[in-house]
């Protein structure tokens, strides 16, 4: 996915935790108190956004949660996961569906795309 993105030397790191740990996460950062599917902690925001270039930060995903949403789909927890690592990376390259409707068409485009790259 990196490198379709022009990212080869990019790196970030996947967590996998459970429902109790996101919660605290989403409480803690979100103030949302209750678990959810995937958080993104990007390292290139903040006051010093150019010390690692090529780190782009860390994405968090709940196993419990995405076991749940894959069921509701009617496909595999694998496939839920690639959706989650997809949305989370996105999130960490600047794209925010929360920003509005014109942003939330781009990064569903862009979640289509590289999911079509994976899979192919």
């Amino acid at each position: 996915m990196l490198e379709s993105l022009g990212l080869p030397d990019a790196e970030l790191s996947v967590s996998f935790v459970g429902d109790s740990f996101m919660r605290t996460l989403n409480r803690t950062y979100r103030r949302i108190d209750r678990p959810t599917d995937v958080l993104s902690f990007s390292m290139q925001e903040g006051a010093f956004p150019r010390i690692q270039p090529d780190v782009l930060g860390d994405i968090v995903i709940a196993v419990s949660v995405a076991a749940r949403q894959a069921s509701a789909a009617g496909h595999d927890l694998h496939c839920e996961i690639d959706l989650l690592l997809i949305h989370g990376l996105l999130h960490l390259l600047g794209y925010d569906h929360e920003r509005g409707r014109r942003e939330d068409i781009s990064m569903k485009r862009k979640e289509r795309a590289l999911l079509a790259r994976l899979s192919a």
